[in-house]
């Protein structure tokens, strides 16, 4: 047990590091959140709000806002702002995963599908069918499959854009 608490401080030690170059380079702390606003911004064109704490990230090059989520593992699940939120939710994710047990995986940090959700057409739906709107909320299928611009073509994303999201693509 002992060796077992020596690896992991070793291994806490070495992922502080990676996370201050990676700081270092966006700015900002290497949290999910921050690390996914900065790859949506220089791959996508936003221009992120100053403060990273406000209401919205930033806008879109068409000038609507938008905010931008990153979940390792695609469960269907969408954290939403009812009141004051942006026009647009811009999520990357992972591989596409059954909501359960956490036991015995792993979360990588990878970029395998991108989605482009009207957030009226979210909130829209969600209250037709009565289900809450927040944190995790439950977003259908279909809906996921209409707001996917990436990896399947899409006119929003240009070929440079899709090259540089799959840097960041599952590998095995």
């Amino acid at each position: 047990m002992t060796e077992d608490v020596r690896r992991v401080a070793k291994l806490i030690e070495e992922r502080n590091r990676i996370d201050a170059a990676l700081s270092a380079c966006i700015r900002r702390p290497a949290t999910t959140g921050h690390l996914g606003d900065w790859i949506a911004a220089r791959i996508l064109g936003i221009a992120l709000e100053p403060q990273a704490n406000a209401s919205i990230d930033g806008r879109l090059p068409d000038g609507r806002t938008v905010t931008i989520r990153w979940y390792p593992k695609r469960e269907n699940i969408l954290d939403l702002k009812e009141e004051g939120g942006p026009e647009v939710y811009l999520v990357l994710t992972g591989p596409k995963s059954d909501a359960g047990s956490s036991v015995g995986t792993a979360r990588p940090l990878v970029i395998d599908a991108v989605y482009l959700f009207e957030a009226k057409d979210v909130m829209d739906d969600l209250r037709a069918r009565g289900r809450k709107i927040g944190t995790a909320s439950s977003v259908r299928e279909e809906l996921w499959a209409a707001a996917e611009i990436y990896p399947q073509p899409h006119s929003l994303l240009n070929e440079d854009q899709r090259e540089l999201l799959a840097l960041f693509s599952h590998r095995p």
